[in-house]
């Protein structure tokens, strides 16, 4: 998995981890948050590495799938980009979008 893959997917699960189920969580967080190999935690939860790999499969598909829906992440990033501009520039369209993105205009 690419760095870029697992920086986003880190991101992702900070922002929608109470979505998840407890188990799903619980091993995303080993997995990304602790640095646990798979073998690490089949042993833990008394499991296959390959079921815990497809349980992180499902919890990584269901995180894609909140962001596809909810764009939390996108809308976080646009933010930033759009108040990284203001700090160069003095643009009221700038400013406009920013409070687009709290009332959800995103297009």
């Amino acid at each position: 998995m690419s760095i870029e893959k697992t920086i986003w997917l880190t991101e992702l699960f900070d922002i929608y981890k109470s979505l998840l189920t407890q188990k799903q969580a619980q091993m995303l967080a080993l997995y990304y948050e602790e640095d646990y190999s798979l073998s690490e935690i089949a042993e833990h939860y008394g499991i296959s590495r390959q079921a815990v790999r497809d349980s992180l499969k499902r919890g990584e598909s269901a995180l894609s799938d909140y962001e596809e829906q909810l764009k939390i992440h996108q809308k976080r990033q646009l933010r930033q980009e759009l108040l990284n501009q203001l700090l160069n520039e003095d643009n009221r369209s700038i400013i406009e979008a920013i409070l687009d993105l709290d009332n959800d205009r995103i297009s």
